[in-house]
């Protein structure tokens, strides 16, 4: 990726940003700096289900050829896209702290960025939501990317 706007991006380059995200979400975390944290954890989820959307692709590029519609930032609405509604459900009625961790990651809207102000447990939060290893967000979108 060589940051030439509207280049197609692969699979493999949002399973690389999505991992970048959570660290630097991590890193500002620890550096205090809670709403840029928080954004950046949200939008990692966001690069992890696009990783999916593109695997559904011949060459796993994203976005497919006339879909603008992938160029959304609802979470819920990437997961449909994604087509992992149905396996989304099973999770969170099998998993209870799944569905917790779930329910943190789908509030984060992409408007958050010009956020200010937001708390350090609120932070805290979504990243854990996102990176818990056995009832984590990204280790549940991970086996479908």
């Amino acid at each position: 990726m060589n940051g030439v706007p509207n280049q197609r991006m692969y699979r493999r380059d949002f399973q690389r940003l999505a991992l970048e995200r959570i660290a630097d979400s991590r890193a500002l975390l620890a550096a205090g700096r809670f709403d840029a944290a928080y954004y950046l954890a949200g939008y990692a989820a966001e690069c992890a289900l696009k990783a999916c959307i593109a695997r559904q692709t011949e060459k796993h590029t994203f976005p497919p050829r006339n879909a603008r519609e992938l160029y959304d930032h609802d979470i819920e609405r990437l997961v449909r896209l994604a087509g992992l509604e149905s396996l989304l459900m099973n999770m969170k009625n099998s998993d209870h702290e799944f569905e917790i961790n779930w329910y943190a990651i789908k509030e984060w809207k992409s408007e958050l960025r010009y956020a200010l102000d937001i708390p350090e447990n609120i932070a805290a939060d979504l990243i854990t939501a996102l990176t818990t290893p056995k009832h984590g967000v990204m280790a549940w979108i991970k086996q479908y990317w």
